[in-house]
């Protein structure tokens, strides 16, 4: 028979080793938690954290990158081979058996009202749509990402008859090459010469106008809207007058006048607007006072669905 002295000694030690039990299946189940946590949150991150935040300013100096995410991670299309053996389409009359092509190109604005252009255009049987838009991106920053190098690939796999793009918030910044150096070191608008900053971002938009013009197709550009910060929409202001300038000398070119459109009656920064579609006051800006929500985005793209149906009644086609 064992001794009492002996039993409780081994009670004891079945106890500790129970105890030190329970402690590694906690540590476990924490390590697995925190892990579980570090999943979700990275792909939080990746679907919305490169985002442009809703304002016009991404970065606290001309001096700051745009976003840490490396370049390979945004398109496998970035880096493909340019053909320069492709076709432009001449633009022909739409019909249901033969629509037209809808290419919306762009930020995240592009991403924000697309969706909405895309459902009135499908409900005519009229055009096929294609949204492409990639989120914290501009001409400004082509070491982060080039829309030029991209929309020329883009584009002619698309063949579209009609483009719309936007580039807002990202922008009014200091304007880097594409190998990182800068062309203009400081943002517009902030009491500094801005010719130089002027000359060479209406280079850049006139360039991506005059491209996506060729063949005949029609291209809509919608503007930038102010923000509800005073400094945020001056630096804005200069880029909507430089795109301004830009359309002006392009007859291909239809603007859109987000600016004036979602501005209240005295022309300065609105939180909600008269929805023309109902002559009903609606809240039409998200909280960060400068993104479009829900409805200033169905608005928005209740206009460019009139403009894309006009072109093409123009050219002949039955609506």
């Amino acid at each position: 028979m064992s001794q009492p002295g002996k039993r409780s000694v081994a009670a004891s030690e079945r106890r500790t080793r129970a105890r030190r039990r329970y402690a590694a299946r906690r540590l476990f189940v924490l390590c697995a938690t925190f892990a579980a946590l570090a999943v979700v949150f990275g792909l939080v991150n990746a679907l919305f954290g490169h985002d442009d935040g809703g304002r016009a300013s991404v970065s606290a100096s001309a001096d700051d990158s745009v976003m840490s995410a490396p370049l390979e991670s945004i398109s496998p299309l970035q880096t493909a081979a340019v053909d320069p053996t492709a076709t432009v389409k001449q633009v022909t009359v739409a019909t249901k058996e033969h629509p037209a092509e809808l290419l919306v190109l762009g930020d995240s604005d592009a991403g924000n009202y697309g969706p909405a252009v895309r459902d009135l255009l499908d409900a005519t049987g009229l055009v096929v749509t294609t949204i492409d838009y990639h989120i914290a991106t501009g001409l400004a920053r082509p070491d982060y990402f080039d829309w030029p190098l991209y929309m020329r690939q883009v584009v002619p796999q698309v063949n579209p008859d009609i483009v719309v793009v936007t580039f807002g918030g990202n922008d009014a910044q200091g304007l880097r090459n594409a190998d990182g150096t800068w062309a203009v070191g400081h943002r517009p608008g902030e009491g500094l010469d801005d010719t130089t900053w002027r000359a060479e971002y209406g280079r850049r938009v006139g360039e991506t106008m005059d491209y996506l013009t060729e063949g005949d197709r029609t291209l809509i550009w919608v503007g930038i809207t102010n923000d509800d910060e005073a400094q945020n929409t001056a630096r804005l202001k200069v880029q909507d007058e430089v795109v301004r300038a830009e359309v002006a000398k392009r007859p291909r070119v239809v603007f859109v006048d987000s600016w004036a459109m979602f501005s209240g009656v005295d022309g300065g920064w609105a939180s909600s607007i008269i929805d023309p579609r109902d002559g009903v006051g609606k809240d039409v800006r998200r909280a960060d006072g400068f993104h479009l929500n829900q409805t200033g985005a169905d608005i928005l793209a209740e206009k460019i669905e009139h403009i894309v149906l006009d072109d093409l009644r123009s050219r002949g086609a039955q609506i």
